[in-house]
């Protein structure tokens, strides 16, 4: 999300269904966000596939700043829930994305003239 407020245009990510794949695709226009859903029937045979060649089963603009928030609502949610240490212990293979949320907080925080509560990191 934090490429959005600049030099990223369109972020990608996907999630493994096995054997499917979703994959989120956000493409950032000024201060609005159109984030698209595809399905894949086989992540390995859609690796190096082009978003259309899933199916769209979502599509939606937002305002940036909305998204941004909420994603950094869900992040804070995850960390407070679990820790660093108990985000590691679950998901083995990679740390809580610490750096990541304090640098997509303070982009929003610049960029966006959101008048929502912002919680503070807490690990």
């Amino acid at each position: 999300m934090a490429g959005l407020y600049g030099h990223i245009p369109v972020q990608r990510f996907s999630f493994d269904l096995e054997p499917a794949e979703v994959r989120w695709v956000l493409q950032g226009r000024g201060s609005e966000v159109d984030l698209s859903i595809y399905r894949f029937a086989d992540m390995s045979a859609s690796f190096d596939a082009p978003d259309q060649d899933g199916t769209l089963v979502w599509g939606s603009t937002q305002p940036r700043g909305l998204l941004g928030h909420v994603i950094l609502e869900a992040a804070q949610s995850v960390l407070e829930l679990h820790g660093e240490d108990g985000y590691l212990a679950k998901w083995v293979q990679h740390s809580f994305p610490t750096a990541a949320l304090q640098d997509l907080r303070r982009l929003h925080l610049q960029h966006d003239r959101c008048a929502l509560q912002h919680a503070v990191t807490t690990s």
